[in-house]
């Protein structure tokens, strides 16, 4: 092993993701929590699951959470490993979180830039997929704190009426959902209809 090749390891403990340009095209990995000190435009994903009924599935972060603890958000969020795909980051993610297991689909894709508490920063080139289940999920409990199913309707007031108590990109990942008429289009069998980009 060369000196060089010894300096770039990275320990299996550190979380690393990837930074990208404002075309999501990849121009290098860093560490998660430094991506969110520096502000560095990096990929991520949020994932809205909807229940055969069209309701939205929630979930409060847990209090353990290095960011945004305590508040509300969509069903999962998080970022792709180096070399990993972003769907199926998300499904890892989704299992890993809420313990379950379904297909997700492209929904939209957007770039934000949030302050967050603690001095850090949240600035994501944000992929936002879809899926549909009707379970009842089992949470991790270091991840999250606690669950609820939310119309799309309900939920909007209540982002409007109490912003401190969500997340800082779910108005803007609902937006998008809403945007495209997501919350309607299933069939009585879960099958999500035109969810594919350029639908």
């Amino acid at each position: 092993m060369t000196p060089d090749s010894a300096a770039i390891q990275i320990p299996e403990h550190v979380e690393m993701v990837v930074r990208v340009d404002e075309n999501d095209v990849a121009i290098g990995v860093t560490e998660k929590l430094e991506a969110h000190r520096s502000g560095v435009l990096h990929r991520a994903f949020s994932v809205i699951v909807l229940s055969v009924g069209g309701e939205l599935l929630m979930q409060q972060r847990a209090m353990s959470k290095y960011h945004s603890g305590g508040l509300w958000s969509n069903a999962c969020c998080g970022h792709p490993r180096p070399g990993e795909a972003t769907i199926a980051a998300a499904e890892r993610r989704l299992r890993e979180e809420m313990g379950i297991s379904c297909t997700l689909a492209p929904c939209d894709e957007f770039m934000y830039r949030a302050e967050l508490d603690g001095g850090l920063i949240e600035h994501e080139y944000d992929h936002v997929l879809i899926g549909v289940h009707n379970d009842e999920p089992v949470p991790q409990a270091s991840e999250v704190m606690a669950w609820r199913w939310s119309s799309a309707d309900a939920l909007t007031l209540s982002v409007a009426a109490r912003p401190e108590q969500y997340t800082a990109w779910l108005p803007l990942v609902l937006e998008r959902a809403l945007r495209r008429g997501l919350m309607s289009r299933l069939t009585t069998s879960g099958v999500l209809l035109g969810v594919l980009l350029g639908a």
